[in-house]
């Protein structure tokens, strides 16, 4: 670790030491203390996103706009990246580099540091939630990741970005919903109140359909509200009989559902992982921290 902060730059210990942490600060500090010769040219198709990025989905007409800056300007500022076994990781700079590919540019301007892998999650979590609005779906697995592999508690992770033990915990209520209503979420067609208030149910079929509901009937918040509330809520939203359960394996599939983000069934002495698409079971492998060969 010795070499990696002197690699890092001067005071860049303290920042990540700092109860909250500035990643402007951060990369600002990276950016002034490098050398003409710390800054190299290299080919953008050496470079692969920080694999701890939350971000899935960037603003096309963000990134249009960012590529004519750099058609008409050149790019203002280095990328800053950490080398890995197959060319370079980035570190901060991931628009700037889809960007640069639009602009028809080959290599782009970067500065090489190391990083530890905790260092890695923290910074490109801390990056898009402080610079850019992440879907409350991407922030939400984001602190996921970084719970699930430092250990660090809801309050300290709040203390460290800026934001309350609530906000955190209530994030991550959000990984309970069924893939498809996150996806409805991550595009925008329910809101984070609705997601919220979806994300207290326990029913997944309940869930389905009254999200399916909001987006067909644009129902509100309040609106939704009131439905879960109604006395005639059961006879709108019929819940299906389920198959009697051993009330020992029933807690152990709950904590799966919660841990993974799945329906995850356990039934004569099998458990059931159910996936949709590459991109889900790459999560849920993730989760359960296995590793995967690119």
């Amino acid at each position: 670790m010795e070499t990696n902060r002197k690699a890092l730059g001067k005071g860049l210990d303290q920042l990540f030491n700092n109860e909250h942490f500035d990643f402007n600060k951060l990369e600002q500090e990276i950016v002034e203390s490098a050398t003409k010769s710390d800054i190299m040219e290299i080919n953008l198709d050496d470079i692969r996103s920080n694999p701890y990025q939350p971000r899935k989905h960037f603003d096309e007409d963000s990134l249009n706009e960012l590529a004519q800056s750099i058609k008409e300007n050149g790019l203002i500022q280095p990328i800053i990246v950490k080398r890995s076994i197959k060319g370079y990781e980035l570190i901060a700079g991931e628009r700037r580099c889809r960007a640069a590919k639009l602009a028809g540019l080959t290599q782009i301007s970067a500065i090489v540091r190391d990083f530890s892998d905790e260092e890695m999650m923290e910074l490109a979590l801390l990056e898009n939630i402080q610079r850019e609005d992440l879907s409350p779906i991407e922030e939400a697995e984001g602190y996921f990741r970084i719970i699930s592999k430092t250990n660090i508690t809801h309050e300290e992770l709040g203390k460290k970005i800026g934001k309350n033990r609530t906000h955190i915990t209530n994030m991550l209520g959000l990984l309970r919903l069924p893939l498809q209503v996150r996806n409805l979420v991550n595009e925008k067609m329910i809101s984070m109140s609705h997601a919220r208030i979806l994300s207290k149910l326990s029913d997944e079929d309940e869930i389905i359909k009254l999200a399916d509901k909001v987006v067909k009937e644009n129902l509100s918040v309040h609106e939704l509200d009131d439905l879960i509330n109604n006395k005639d809520f059961e006879k709108l939203m019929p819940i299906k009989k389920r198959p009697s359960i051993d009330p020992v394996y029933l807690r152990y599939q709950s904590l799966l559902r919660e841990r993974l983000g799945s329906k995850i069934t356990i039934k004569g002495n099998k458990i059931t992982i159910p996936f949709t698409n590459q991109e889900e079971l790459e999560l849920i492998l993730e989760k359960m921290e296995v590793g995967i060969d690119e």
